[in-house]
């Protein structure tokens, strides 16, 4: 038997390491099935919500939530629509905020997690440490509340909008972990060498060759930036709406809805006011919010991609 896997092995047109790598078509058939799966499962919900928001209020009283609705509707986006130039505005606020905040906490983790990188540098341990706490023990959302209003002053300001979530312990760690696999000593000596200053090696060489774990970082900032609603809740006052970012306009509409219905039988419109399509707008809301956030992210595949194979040393 073992004569005969060598010379299975030899004639074998891939050969060597390759031919215990080779998948057998079975084995091939079962991951495509479980890859498809997988898909399926992250496709048919976004799907299901894109169906329910364009049926019709009576359809979902009727039968409830269905593939199949018994009557189409975009009466959900003609309501949002009315609002076009109040939610306009805080769409612009939310580009601008997940735009600046993300280049800016880019810059500033990495910054962090390279200067953590170098082993020559002497307060190393002592600063990761310092960072790797609040990954533990944080402190609170009141003390952070004084800190950005009292000591900072930021708040009723964008860059309340922008600071609380620009730098993380977490995205520290982690490229920081990324620059000391990635980026060798040898590379850094050899520009030291050449008379270039930390400043040009961070900007010419660093970031380059750091393509892929920049832009993971990225990726969750922006998905941060777009998806947060609590921090305007939090910093910013009624009487500064013009600073309101999409997600918290579309979550304070949707319990502005739920309210006037639940009161509906208590005012004088109380029928017209019936027929607001709740649970459609719900769902046209979960669309316009994923929508924008989901374009965006073939821009940061394109980076994967093309960085997956930079940054090897040659002897």
């Amino acid at each position: 038997m073992a004569e005969r896997r060598k010379s299975m092995k030899k004639h074998h047109p891939t050969g060597g390491v390759e031919y215990y790598n080779r998948i057998s078509q079975p084995v091939n058939i079962l991951f495509n099935l479980i890859f498809t799966v997988i898909a399926l499962s992250c496709i048919i919900p976004v799907l299901f919500v894109v169906i329910i928001s364009i049926s019709s209020n009576e359809s979902i009283r009727q039968i409830g939530y269905s593939f199949f609705p018994k009557e189409w509707s975009i009466s959900a986006y003609s309501y949002i629509w009315k609002m076009r130039s109040y939610i306009g505005r805080a769409f612009l606020v939310s580009i601008g905020v997940t735009t600046v905040g993300t280049l800016l906490g880019l810059f500033m983790n990495s910054t962090m997690g390279y200067v953590l990188s170098r082993r020559n540098y002497k307060l190393r341990n002592f600063f990761t440490i310092l960072i790797f706490i609040p990954m533990l023990f944080s402190g609170g959302l009141v003390s952070s509340y004084l800190v950005n209003t009292q000591f900072l002053r930021i708040g009723n300001t964008y860059w309340a909008l922008i600071l609380p979530l620009c730098v993380s312990s977490f995205y520290i760690i982690v490229l920081r972990t990324f620059f000391q696999t990635t980026i060798h000593d040898s590379i850094i000596e050899s520009a030291k060498m050449d008379g270039a200053s930390q400043l040009l090696i961070y900007f010419k060489i660093v970031l380059p060759i750091s393509l892929p774990g920049l832009a993971t970082i990225g990726l969750f900032l922006s998905f941060a930036y777009w998806n947060d609603w609590f921090t305007p809740m939090l910093y910013i006052q009624s009487d500064h709406a013009h600073m309101y970012t999409l997600q918290y306009i579309l979550v304070d509409i949707e319990q502005n809805i739920q309210n006037l219905i639940r009161n509906a039988q208590y005012m004088m419109a109380g029928e017209s006011l019936a027929n607001i399509p709740s649970e459609t707008v719900r769902m046209a809301i979960v669309v316009v919010v994923v929508l924008p956030i989901t374009m965006s992210y073939p821009f940061f595949q394109k980076y994967f991609i093309s960085g997956l194979t930079i940054g090897s040393v040659k002897g």
